[in-house]
């Protein structure tokens, strides 16, 4: 009877799976390190199987070819997408927003202008000659109009935030005059236009996003918002400060060099560099081969600089190769596009690598002039002598050897060895490079260590004629 009763009870119903909606945080500079993000939760949107994604936006713009590459990413999304203006969605913000199914604004908000500008890498605006902004207008301009129309928004309208030659009107109503870039309130992009009464650009305006999930039927829906980690906000500031690390390398390994041993600028140089590249690895940007050619690059300087005399091919292919992983760590590189990055990808890049090759000389010359005098390079170089009468066991005295002339045997970067007659010695300069076969003048000597410099060439000796 019991099992009878077992039988024909009715069987438990299956939980109702509940709608899963995703945020997405837009805010702040959009750069290439945030579409790492982006598509991190694009990718987990599509794996909870989400009814709609939110972009959260409250950005002032960005760079041109990080907003392309997200509205590549939105374009490709088969799930429905909104976008929440916080605050403001200027530039890059307002074109991602575009690309978008539906715009909803805060009270307050404002979208719109979109017009390119060009950045100094120093900071600041650049101004750009009329072919070279005719050229960026053009290029932002189909930008806009692709994410307008895949967004289903006026194509018009949105070139409007990126030219402001001619006046932007509906039937017979002008919505803004020529000489203006289009930029809306939130009151102004739900304004009923035309004879159908469709709002210009805004769904309409929310206070937050849960009034907005009541808008579009998914109040009941599970919200999981995007967590940006400590780590990826990390990555992205250092992706940004890219040239910084860059220089700070280029002078820890240039004072390495110049200076005997291995010491805190050789560890500061390659802690800098390896925070550069740990930063645009995390952030999405550099592979692990980046890593592994820069590291064949440097162990081909080592050998060259240590093990060869002169400096030839293995020195230049060792730096070719260093220069080359750092360009693209630098380079987004996208899924399913060559391993070669195209000019439009390495143009910023470059313009990093530049400014961070320009600054890195300029100081290193600096370095090169004034370094010598200075304690610190005296403290490297061990300037105080080891004296018997202090408890140290020196080698030879090399005082003998004072105003001696001989021959440099390896290339002195200031340090190698030199021939004094017949007594071959390691020597050091102040500072500056020697080639192997120059001759060579002892200035100073502080124990057995033994300060050289360039002689004179006979015509620096002679007088005016």
């Amino acid at each position: 009877m019991t099992c009878l009763a077992a039988f024909h009870a009715p069987a438990a119903e299956a939980p109702v799976k509940q709608d899963v909606v995703y945020t997405i945080p837009i805010r702040g500079m959009i750069e290439p390190a945030l579409l790492y993000v982006i598509r991190r939760g694009v990718a987990e949107a599509r794996a909870t199987d989400a009814k709609a994604i939110i972009f959260i936006m409250d950005t002032p713009g960005g760079t041109v070819d990080a907003a392309s590459e997200i509205v590549r990413t939105i374009q490709n999304v088969n799930i429905p997408t909104y976008t929440f203006v916080e605050k403001n969605a200027f530039s890059a913000g307002a074109i991602i927003a575009l690309a978008t199914r539906h715009i909803y604004m805060a009270p307050g908000s404002v979208i719109g202008d979109a017009m390119p500008i060009m950045m100094s890498p120093f900071g600041g605006v650049q101004e750009m000659t009329e072919d070279l902004k005719e050229k960026a207008v053009s290029g932002v301009a189909a930008l806009i109009r692709s994410a307008a129309e895949a967004g289903g928004h006026d194509k018009a309208l949105a070139e409007k935030m990126v030219r402001r030659d001619e006046v932007f009107k509906i039937n017979d109503e002008v919505i803004c005059p020529a000489g203006q870039l289009l930029t809306l309130t939130n009151i102004e992009a739900e304004k009923p236009i035309g004879k159908q009464k469709q709002p210009l650009l805004s769904s309409g305006t929310v206070k937050d996003v849960n009034e907005l999930l009541q808008k579009i039927d998914l109040s009941g829906a599970e919200v999981r918002e995007l967590k940006v980690t400590a780590v990826e906000r990390i990555a992205r500031m250092i992706a940004a400060a890219a040239p910084l690390f860059l220089i700070g390398g280029l002078l820890g390994i240039y004072v390495e060099i110049k200076t005997p041993g291995f010491g805190l600028p050789g560890i500061l140089g390659i802690l800098s560099l390896a925070i550069f590249f740990w930063g645009h690895h995390i952030a999405g940007l550099a592979g692990m081969e980046d890593l592994l050619i820069f590291t064949a690059g440097a162990v081909l300087l080592v050998v060259e600089i240590l093990f060869i005399p002169g400096f030839g091919v293995i020195g230049v292919t060792g730096i070719v190769l260093m220069l080359w992983a750092v360009l693209s760590a630098m380079v987004t590189h996208y899924p399913g596009s060559p391993w070669y990055p195209t000019w439009e990808q390495m143009q910023f890049p470059l313009v990093k690598l530049s400014v961070a090759l320009v600054v890195g000389t300029g100081l290193a010359a600096w370095l090169s002039r004034y370094l010598p005098d200075t304690i610190l390079f005296r403290r490297l170089v061990l300037a105080k002598a080891t004296r018997h009468s202090e408890g140290f066991a020196a080698s030879s005295d090399a005082s003998g050897l004072l105003a001696s002339e001989g021959k440099a045997l390896s290339d002195l970067r200031p340090s190698g060895s030199a021939m004094f007659g017949d007594r071959k010695v390691d020597v050091l300069t102040s500072g500056e490079y020697l080639p192997a076969g120059s001759r060579i003048r002892v200035v100073e000597t502080h124990g057995n260590r033994i300060i050289v410099a360039a002689c004179e060439s006979k015509s620096d000796k002679k007088g005016p004629s």
